[in-house]
């Protein structure tokens, strides 16, 4: 067996285990608001089409949106919580992704019941009438068996639903098979992304049988058959969450990251650092920058890597550039007075925004500098991640230089860098500590004005780990210490094309680098 393969199922109880409890739950509850609405909409007419259209209205929300638009939603009335009653929740990870996803999976259960209760024959509901039962007795006795084979139908498919789109639950924080996915993708680990897939297409699979089975037991009216799918689910379900029970013990550290290699690894390096110190360590992957941020300021993460300017565009709200030094003393200053997040240090290097050509473009148009690319711009096409084009960075070197490209895209950052090699994109928003620039020999072209910000990688504390020894003890010594070089070489070792490195693997070799 392939590393590689042997990583993934090493992962697989971890990440299986959340994502069957997230489903499950989500199918659950769902079902427990869908029939009692789908009774109310078959009773009145008036009540029908709202409900079947808000239902419609939820599907057109892309899954991924509906998660991260419950975040920011939940952490306000989390922060309002602790400051009325004084005790606060967690609003990453697992309530806002079973909030969307019990959403999600509203749609097939509502339309199904509200059809199947409204198709029954008028002479069966005429007939419990005659024999003197209450509207009660014939919903209970008559109406739900008998359209009970069509609500398994629209069960079965939210069931499908709701399975693959917990794989996109990873950005605000949820462990679930989509972390083979999201990952995988970004360090073009197609292992990771391939088990990912099928692992969650099985899933669901196994999921539509069982379930088929109830339904069939339901139109034969055979208990034995409905018995057997429920117990064959609950099984199911207990098996794979068993394993979470070892997991997230209190106490233990949660170490965050965005969505690329780098984050990846200094993630690893961190938790590696921690675990050698005896601590239990969870990782939170692939989150956006604002969702990181917001999670540790409400102490949700312990500790993450950020980056000065990042900080200083996004949550400062600056437009302003004092410089390197000003802007990492001010920003401290500002983030323990206003969040009480500590800013421990920086690392040593900086991961700047820059944009980037291939060499031979960049010298076939003549462009050095950002204001050499404002003359080319109308006739080229800006490649960038998923962030960039919607940030404040982006908008001052706009504003700056006048940029005015004649198509602009986005990209996860490793197919960004595939799309400047294939000529799909003459400029990039690279990353100044990608070991893919000097790999291809890419030129950077040079800000004359100043309107990028610096971007000294930091090391973030959250408010209710500031005094935490241990933790200050164990990635103290990382401050610093790290240059641009041996974090290039890093991110290289995982984002090349051939005999690629793990974020884990990359992480013992910058440690190893260290001298540590």
């Amino acid at each position: 067996m392939s590393p590689k393969l042997t990583a993934a199922f090493a992962l697989l109880p971890e990440y299986l285990g959340w994502h069957v409890l997230l489903s499950f739950s989500a199918l659950v509850l769902g079902v427990a608001i869908s029939l009692p609405l789908a009774v109310a909409a078959s009773r009145s007419a008036r009540l029908r089409w709202p409900l079947l259209a808000g239902a419609s209205l939820i599907q057109t929300i892309p899954s991924l949106a509906l998660l991260a638009l419950f975040y920011p939603l939940l952490l306000a009335l989390a922060t309002l919580s602790k400051a009325t009653l004084g005790h606060g929740f967690s609003a990453l990870g697992f309530l806002p992704s079973l909030l969307a996803l019990t959403l999600y999976s509203m749609l097939p259960i509502l339309r199904n019941g509200a059809a199947a209760i409204l198709g029954i024959d008028a002479a069966i509901r005429e007939a419990a009438d005659g024999v003197g039962m209450t509207s009660r007795q014939r919903l209970l006795q008559v109406e739900l068996p008998l359209a009970a084979p069509v609500i398994m139908a629209g069960v079965r498919t939210a069931a499908v639903w709701t399975i693959g789109a917990a794989t996109l639950s990873t950005p605000v924080g949820q462990t679930s098979l989509g972390n083979y996915i999201f990952a995988g993708l970004q360090t073009e680990n197609w292992v990771f992304v391939l088990f990912g897939c099928a692992a969650s297409a099985v899933l669901a699979l196994a999921a539509d049988q069982l379930l088929g089975l109830i339904e069939a037991g339901a139109a034969r009216r055979s208990l034995r058959l409905v018995l057997i799918g429920a117990i064959g689910l609950l099984i199911g379900v207990a098996a794979a969450v068993t394993p979470l029970a070892g997991l997230g013990k209190t106490g233990a550290y949660v170490v965050g990251a965005k969505n690329f290699s780098e984050q990846y690894i200094l993630a690893e390096l961190m938790a590696g650092r921690l675990e050698k110190a005896g601590a239990q360590v969870s990782r939170k992957e692939d989150l956006g920058s604002a969702v990181a941020y917001r999670a540790l300021a409400a102490g949700e993460l312990d500790v993450y890597v950020d980056y000065s300017g990042t900080l200083w565009t996004n949550a400062l709200n600056r437009k302003d550039n004092p410089g390197r030094a000003e802007v990492l003393k001010q920003l401290s200053a500002e983030l323990k007075k206003r969040d009480g997040v500590v800013v421990l240090g920086s690392l040593g290097f900086e991961n700047a925004y820059a944009l980037t050509m291939r060499p031979d473009r960049a010298k076939a148009l003549g462009v050095a500098s950002l204001a050499d690319l404002a003359r080319a711009a109308p006739r080229l096409t800006l490649g960038s991640d998923l962030e960039f084009l919607s940030r404040p960075e982006w908008k001052a070197i706009e504003d700056a230089y006048g940029l005015n490209f004649k198509t602009k895209r986005s990209y996860q950052p490793t197919f960004m860098y595939r799309a400047l090699a294939g000529g799909e994109a003459d400029v990039i928003s690279a990353f100044s500590s990608d070991g893919r620039i000097a790999a291809d020999k890419l030129v950077i072209l040079t800000d004359p004005k100043a309107a990028i910000p610096p971007y000294d990688a930091v090391v973030l504390i959250s408010p209710r780990r500031a005094g935490d020894k241990r933790l200050l003890d164990a990635l103290r010594p990382l401050i610093g210490k790290i240059d641009v070089a041996a974090m290039q070489a890093a991110n290289y070792s995982v984002d090349r094309d051939q005999n690629k490195a793990s974020p884990a693997e990359a992480a013992k070799a910058l440690e190893s680098r260290l001298g540590r």
